[in-house]
């Protein structure tokens, strides 16, 4: 993918999930085109290691299901990196890979905790700080199992399908705010959570793409970036496909 030299120069972005997959291919990605990035992440360690590959300003080990310590950490953030401009929430968690009836109720609460919970939480708490800047672009990463559902993944889908929602209020509520808020719905795509899903899972999703592959995290990183920036000026509350054909709408 071609990098767009100087895109966000002057712009402090935040990513959650960024040790690793989307988030921390996003993340080097708007490096590469000028910007500042906090790097939030549960995994202490490979957030270390992702803050030298990516060239990331700072990061923070954070469990983005406790409200208080999102809260510290976005104020942590706008403290170090002098604003926070966009936020991009890629933190998620597949879950079990069963039935409705037979889906354990701890994986469910889990499941629905980081990949929503989490996610409104981290929105909850950035975006006081775009309004005091007068500008703000925040990009929630659904999936297309949020618009069809998966079978044998409703807790993903469930979560997804919520963010979806949620990301609708929220860029309605900010539209005369100059901060868009919107949302991203990729298909399957080569990234290290597939190894929380059984390969069977993984195959049907495949198949479930016309163009036959799945998605790369550049692709799905390159979109990204356009909604996070300036160009991204009359969207809002809305959802961006990114899935090889799989869904349309």
């Amino acid at each position: 993918m071609n990098i767009i030299k100087g895109r966000f120069n002057s712009r402090c972005a935040i990513v959650t999930g960024g040790a690793s997959g989307l988030g921390k291919g996003t993340a080097k990605r708007m490096v590469d085109e000028g910007a500042t990035v906090a790097l939030w992440d549960m995994n202490a360690a490979a957030l270390q290691q992702a803050k030298k590959d990516v060239g990331a300003a700072h990061v923070i080990a954070l469990d983005v299901t406790d409200p208080k310590a999102v809260a510290a950490a976005a104020a942590d953030s706008a403290r170090i990196l002098g604003k926070i401009d966009i936020l991009v929430t890629a933190a998620g968690i597949t879950g079990a890979t069963v039935p409705v009836h037979e889906f354990p109720i701890e994986s469910w609460l889990q499941v629905i905790n980081v990949n929503l919970n989490g996610l409104f939480y981290c929105c909850r708490a950035v975006v006081p700080f775009m309004l005091e800047n007068g500008y703000g672009r925040i990009v929630n990463v659904s999936s297309v199992a949020g618009k069809e559902g998966n079978p044998n993944a409703s807790a993903y889908s469930a979560s997804k399908a919520g963010v979806i929602g949620l990301t609708k209020s929220l860029g309605k509520e900010l539209a005369l705010k100059n901060v868009r808020a919107n949302c991203i719905t990729p298909a399957t795509f080569e990234s290290p959570i597939l190894e929380q899903l059984p390969q069977s899972q993984v195959d049907y999703m495949r198949s479930k793409i016309p163009m036959g592959r799945l998605g790369e995290v550049a692709e799905v990183a390159a979109m990204i970036c356009f909604m996070a920036s300036e160009e991204c000026s009359f969207t809002t509350a809305s959802t961006f496909d990114i899935s090889g054909g799989r869904t349309t709408f």
